[in-house]
């Protein structure tokens, strides 16, 4: 295999900035006339977007349909079609953004493909119908800089995303890429290397916050025949989407930041952790690493130095308890998945016995860009103690879900009613779940809040991986605790007592609340059963599990009061508490609701009021559906 010299990649890097030139270009300006070929462009580029989101949406065919579209109009020469990562604006998608002028058509459909053609490619106008709207001022926006969603974001870590082919190493190349890596290996020593990532300030994205210079600096340290790089790629939060979207849009930043960390502990071999469940993902990770491979970026000898390095892809199964790294380290070792107690920990005894550095996607997307702009940049951003940027997956009920990138320091304010565009259907803001299941629920009164890793933990909650779920008024909290503890009962590996055995104890507790049979005795002994948990699990799962239970206890006492001392649900979720019943003022009679009542549980004659029977309604709310005149309530 020829080796790859910095000069060829110098020449790689200026050769593919050529066919990257228009999206810089346009990248730069944000006011560019409409083009097409009608009005004198001479070349355009379609970046339509290939995440996962989107292609459950079709964008696959929507490709499909340009690629045949201009092929129709004899056009190739002059318009190029390329499929990237995630823009970020899920809510919106399928997205097709239009190069040099930068139109951003949200929800495009295969059938729109035709109307963009010939109208905006050929041209020059562009589909009003197809730009976002926005919600304020009532007017189309066509480029995505002047939009809401994306104005206080700074990508970082998703830089790449949404911009470039995925699977085309080339367009990584001119975006730098692979500068940082060769930097490391012919100008920095390898302890030059760590104490940069020092001095950034950058601490692990998984969820802990460990400062990353650090855990490589315990790896670099220990003497060892073999050591391993390692890439957390199992993302297991529900609702969480960050490190899935940078491996489908960027996989050679983190292939990249790998070989940049096994360069500085002195390891020769990498391992990416992935859940089966993105094959997305697994594909285009697989494909960047062959590219990488073929040029010369991985394998014996980079860019002519004595450094070799080479990565391999392993699978988990979706175990959320393989996310915590000692558990995840056994599952590659073909053993169950669960944790160990610590000391000793990775860097000192990992993978196969031998010191291990292990860090998450995100992490590790980081890495090359903090190197080719300084580590003093990055430090620049953010708060004290918490540098740089945080990608989040903003779901629940909200106006714009997405994939968004905020600097530390953000409020939750800022990121729920400005980038989020408030609450859906004009709904009350009632909480937002940080940090997935092991996080917890902040209320109205935390919205001022800078988001970074100490403020969280103070309110209660904690960073997580990056998982935001906003809920509304319709919410009900003890319901919210009583889901995220399902989740981590179902989840847990069950080798501790106070996980496998508490935790259930704290769920089957939450199940008597919902179902109208708690005692104000119950909400003590989750209290206290929640902070036991906390001090003596094994693991960041089950020390982190009761933290939705007791965030809600804090926040939304009076809700669970409710629901032992009245037996109701002020949100009417907890279906035991429910009460149905028949307006006899408005009820004709007209049978429909008994008709459909699957229980037998409405009686009545015809044209006369009807009657739900207690003891037999099941709280379905099938009548309530069914009712044309709104005679039938809840409560």
């Amino acid at each position: 295999m020829k080796i790859l010299t910095v000069q060829d990649l110098e020449r790689i890097r200026k050769t593919a900035k050529e066919v990257l030139a228009l999206r810089e270009e346009s990248n730069r300006h944000t006011e560019v006339q409409t083009c097409g070929l009608a009005n004198g462009c001479p070349h355009l580029q379609v970046l339509i977007c290939g995440g996962t989101g989107c292609k459950a949406s079709s964008s696959a065919k929507i490709a499909e349909n340009f690629k045949e579209e201009i092929s129709k109009q004899q056009i190739e020469d002059k318009i190029d079609i390329v499929t990237t990562g995630c823009f970020g604006f899920c809510e919106k998608g399928p997205i097709v953004k239009i190069i040099p002028d930068n139109t951003f058509y949200i929800q495009v459909s295969p059938e729109d493909v035709h109307e963009i053609v010939q109208e905006h490619l050929i041209g020059g106008r562009k589909l009003d119908r197809l730009l976002y709207q926005d919600p304020v001022s009532g007017n189309h926006v066509s480029d995505s800089k002047h939009m809401d969603f994306y104005r206080k974001q700074m990508r970082i870590a998703l830089r790449n995303c949404g911009f470039i082919d995925p699977e085309n190493i080339h367009e990584y190349i001119a975006r730098n890429g692979y500068q940082a890596l060769a930097d490391c290996l012919l100008k920095y020593s390898r302890e030059e290397v760590i104490d940069k990532i020092k001095k950034s300030g950058l601490r692990g994205r998984g969820g802990g916050g460990f400062p990353t210079g650090l855990k490589w600096e315990f790896t670099a340290k220990q003497e060892a025949d073999q050591k391993y790089v390692v890439c957390n790629a199992d993302e297991g939060d529900p609702g969480a989407f960050m490190d899935r979207s940078i491996m489908e849009g960027d996989p050679n930043s983190v292939i990249e930041a790998m070989a940049i960390c096994g360069y500085a502990v002195g390891a020769n071999k990498g391992l990416v952790y992935i859940r089966a469940e993105y094959p997305l993902a697994i594909q285009r990770l697989r494909v960047a690493i062959q590219q990488a491979t073929d040029m010369g970026m991985l394998g014996p000898c980079i860019l002519g130095s004595d450094f070799s390095f080479d990565i391999e892809i392993r699978y988990g199964a979706g175990a959320f308890v393989c996310g915590e790294e000692t558990a995840l380290i056994h599952s590659m070792e073909g053993k169950r998945g669960e944790p160990t107690l610590k000391p000793p920990f990775p860097a000192e005894s990992g993978y196969l016995g031998k010191p291990t550095n292990v860090n998450n996607v995100e992490t590790l997307a980081n890495i090359p860009i903090i190197l080719t702009k300084g580590p003093e940049w990055f430090a620049s951003i953010g708060t004290e103690k918490s540098k740089g940027t945080k990608v989040f997956a903003l779901a629940g009920k909200i106006n714009n879900v997405g994939l968004i990138e905020v600097p530390m320091g953000t409020t939750l304010r800022e990121v729920i009613y400005e980038i989020g565009g408030g609450i859906k259907n004009g709904k009350k803001f009632k909480a937002v779940q940080t940090g997935g299941p092991s996080g917890g629920c902040l209320t109205e009164k935390h919205l001022d809040t800078p988001i970074d890793f100490d403020n969280l933990l103070a309110a209660g909650s904690m960073m997580g991986s990056g998982g935001m779920i906003v809920m509304d008024e319709d919410d009900c909290m003890v319901s919210v605790a009583r889901f995220y503890l399902d989740f981590t009962v179902e989840e847990s590996c069950g080798k501790c007592t106070p996980c496998r055995i508490g935790n259930k104890r704290l769920l089957e507790t939450l199940n008597k609340i919902t179902e109208g049979k708690g005692t104000e005795k119950d909400l003590q002994q989750l209290a206290v059963l929640g902070r036991q948990i906390k001090d003596t699990a094994l693991c960041g799962l089950g020390q982190t599990s009761p933290n939705p239970v007791l965030s809600t206890l804090d926040n939304f006492y009076d809700e669970y009061l409710e629901h032992v001392r009245d037996h109701t649900c002020r949100a009417k979720q907890c279906k035991a508490l429910l009460t149905y019943t028949i307006n006899p003022e408005i009820c004709i009679g007209c049978t429909l609701c008994a008709r459909n009542c699957p229980a037998d549980a409405i009686t009545g004659f015809p044209r006369k009021p009807h009657i739900i029977l207690p003891e037999k309604c099941i709280k379905c709310g099938m009548c309530m559906a069914r009712c044309k005149f709104h005679a039938i309530s809840v409560c």
